[in-house]
This record gives C-alpha cells, structure tokens and sequence, in this order.
C-alpha cells in the first residue's frame, strides 16, 4: 500500500490519505477507516487513479457527499474514491445544464432556480451530490434524477469513459444500471430543464424545504430514507403503525419525527443502526407480512 500512495502523491492525483475515518465523509458521521482515501482534483486525475487502482487489483468505490450510505465500523477495504472539489463544475447553456458529480444537489436546485429554470425544484433538500444522484435515481415529491437527465458522462471499471443516456442508464426506483449490471462512477451529467416563472420555482423550491423541515430530522446526523417504499405503501407509515417511532438502539434512534429514517443521537456506531433495521424488518413482516428492503447503501468490511 505504501508504494500505491506514493505513487498517487508523486501524480499529484489530489488528496491521498491512509486510514481515513469515514465518520467525517458520511452524513451519518459514522463509519470506520478507508485504507487508503482519495479526492481526485479533476476528471484526469481520477483516470489516473482508477488506471493505478486496475494495475495493483485494488477494491475501491465511490462516494459523494456520503449521504444515503452506512459504512460499517470496520471500514473499508481498498480504495475510497470521493467525488468532490475538482469535480464540481458547472456550465449553463440556456435550459440545458452540464455540472460536475461533485456538485452539491441542493446548492445545484439553487443556482438554476434564480436563471428561472424548472425541473429541479425537488431536489431541493436532498443532501447528496450530483454523481450519487444519478447513480441511484434519488428522487423526492413526485419527480426522480430520470425526468430531467438527458446523458451521463461514466468512468467504468475497466477504464473506459462512455456517455450513456437516460434510456441506456436503464433507470427505476432508485436504482440504475451502475449499481449491479454496470459498474461505473458518474463523473458529469447533462440535465435538461424547462424555463418557467423564476419566483413561482423559488416558491415550490421553498414549500419543499420546508415540508422537509416540519417532517424530517436532517437537525441530527441521518443517512436519508433507510427503506424503500413497498408500494403501495409508505416505509414510514409501516414503521409508524409498528409502533417503531422513537425506537433506539446504543447511539441509533429510529427518529420520533418520521418513520424513516435512522438517526445517530451522539455516539452512534453502524453495528446499532444496521441492529435497528433488522428489528424493523423483523418486526414489520410480522405484523403486515411485507418485506423491508433497505434503500440506504450499505457498504464495508463485515
């Protein structure tokens, strides 16, 4: 390992750290170390990373903003690649937008609010990045990354660089080709959105925040949603009707707020938030007979 990181800062590739708490990288703040932590400062960097990574048969993954992600309290074997400052461009060509995977989503729905542009009023509280986005079709108040999304530029393991489309990308609920049949990391994508009345988006943008605030607790460190909706029904109704609300476990609290969504009250270790969700899987099939399936990533040595 020694002579990969060595190797990396000679590139100057960007920030290489070893043993890095993903604790400060997640917006659980938990998790244990990476072994070895890179923050690529540009797209060329990155493919100078991966091609390294591929020469000396590394494990890696990516991550953005570390939202909707448990990292187990062992860490992570390998490489932990973030997508972040260097990553974070941003190019708005009348209602077409190409941005960088590193862009903050929230700060993204902002920006093009005030150029009066449509399409990206529900993301407006969504904690996560641009990349992460489109990787998993995050989505809220009716509309997903799907509807807007035109092309997404795609670094695969293997090395090759490839813009796929919105069809090609072979969305679905919170889920695209990339997390199983294709693995790759999103490094741009290409939105394309609808001119509309600036203060009328300001407005739906600002209703969508605070309908966020008044019924979810993003006061505490959470990951996002933790379940899946089994539709028809709602993950956090069935948690609710359980009788799971306020349920904890060590540092780990299903919050009183919503149903859910899991939430690190202090000292919080990933061993208590995945314990609370096999209760709720366990507790929920129970009493309704419906399967729980977690939406969060779950990733790290077990």
């Amino acid at each position: 390992m020694e002579a990969i990181v060595q190797q990396l800062r000679d590139l100057q590739v960007g920030k290489v750290l070893v043993n890095e708490p993903l604790a400060n990288h997640t917006t659980m703040k938990m998790g244990g170390p990476a072994d070895l932590f890179i923050e690529p400062s540009s797209i060329e960097n990155l493919e100078k990373t991966m091609k390294i990574i591929r020469e000396n048969n590394l494990p890696w993954r990516a991550i953005g903003r570390g939202s909707n992600l448990l990292v187990s309290d062992a860490g992570i074997e390998g490489a932990l690649i973030k997508l972040g400052k260097g990553l974070d461009h941003l190019e708005i060509n009348g209602s077409e937008i190409r941005v960088g995977a590193g862009y903050s989503l929230v700060s993204l729905s902002v920006q093009i609010s005030k150029k009066g542009l449509a399409g990206l009023e529900f993301a407006s509280g969504i904690p996560g990045s641009v990349g992460g986005s489109v990787y998993m079709n995050a989505g809220a108040h009716g509309s997903d990354m799907s509807e807007i999304l035109e092309k997404a530029y795609v670094l695969f393991a293997d090395g090759t660089l490839a813009w796929l489309s919105k069809e090609e990308m072979e969305f679905s609920y919170r889920t695209s080709i990339l997390q199983k049949k294709r693995p790759g990391i999103v490094l741009e994508a290409i939105f394309q959105l609808t001119p509309g009345n600036r203060e009328e988006i300001v407005a739906k943008m600002q209703s969508n925040k605070n309908y966020r605030k008044e019924t979810q607790p993003y006061n505490l460190p959470c990951a996002g949603s933790i379940f899946r909706n089994p539709l028809p029904h709602y993950a956090g109704q069935l948690v609710q009707e359980a009788g799971l609300k306020g349920y904890s476990i060590g540092g780990a609290q299903i919050s009183p707020m919503h149903g859910n969504f899991i939430v690190n009250t202090g000292n919080g270790k990933a061993a208590d938030v995945l314990a609370l969700i096999q209760h709720v899987k366990d507790t929920v099939f129970k009493q309704y007979g419906i399967v729980m399936e977690t939406e969060v990533e779950i990733i790290g040595r077990k």
